[in-house]
């Protein structure tokens, strides 16, 4: 089967890729400035989570979690959320998104492409993001919830990062009725951790690359945006 007679599909990381900068922060920011802004009081307790990250205490999920608990609490009504993602979804809209990465992904939609963001950020608010852009489909971390309604400062199964997130793509594939060999996927990444999801894409685009990413993009030789200076539409 040739790439032209097959499904096609898109799949962008998000922080950094497809954004200037991560989310999550300007994301717990948000909502504690609308929520409670006497949380902001406690950012100083934050780099003490950082710490317990650096030192290898915590994984990315405890500091996420910690984070989280600090700025918007351990147990939120999900209604309380409600009414400040689609805010949160227009200032990254406004403010944080590469033109370039829109281009591209107008582009690619002429050319019959389904998009999907596949993100370690949380589905909570990646969803309003990534309708926001067009994108059809969004893979993300999922927070757990319990019976009434709260949405927990904790992470539902396993962080969407580095082999979890190509684990859970393939098993998005796989509810979809979507056969890899049916399939024509390109991915976009910034990140060295994405190296499992650019290895199974066919065609992989290190994308305003960190430096150990841009490196093995080289070796591999994966093709390389950056559109960090603004770069034409590339």
């Amino acid at each position: 089967m040739g790439s032209e007679t097959k499904i096609r599909i898109a799949i962008y990381d998000m922080d950094k890729t497809v954004t200037r900068r991560a989310t999550y922060n300007g994301f717990l920011v948000h909502m504690a400035w609308n929520k409670a802004p006497w949380r902001l009081l406690l950012l100083p307790a934050l780099p003490f989570g950082l710490l317990l990250y650096w030192l290898k205490f915590w994984n990315r999920s405890q500091l996420k979690q910690f984070s989280q608990s600090l700025l918007i609490g351990r147990k939120v009504p999900l209604v309380k959320f409600t009414r400040h993602l689609e805010r949160h979804a227009d200032l990254v809209l406004g403010k944080n998104v590469y033109q370039e990465a829109k281009w591209r992904i107008d582009a690619e939609k002429a050319e019959g492409y389904r998009h999907v963001i596949a993100t370690a950020s949380y589905r909570l608010y990646v969803d309003a993001i990534a309708s926001r852009l067009g994108f059809e489909d969004v893979i993300a971390t999922e927070l757990a919830t319990n019976d009434s309604g709260h949405v927990l400062a904790r992470i539902d199964g396993h962080n969407c990062y580095d082999t979890a997130k190509l684990d859970r793509i393939k098993a998005w594939m796989a509810a979809e009725g979507l056969s890899r060999t049916h399939c024509y996927i390109r991915a976009y990444s910034d990140h060295i951790s994405d190296a499992p999801l650019l290895n199974f894409a066919d065609e992989a685009f290190a994308t305003n690359p960190h430096p150990p990413l841009e490196r093995l993009a080289r070796e591999k030789g994966w093709q390389i945006l950056d559109w960090r200076d603004g770069d034409p539409r590339t």
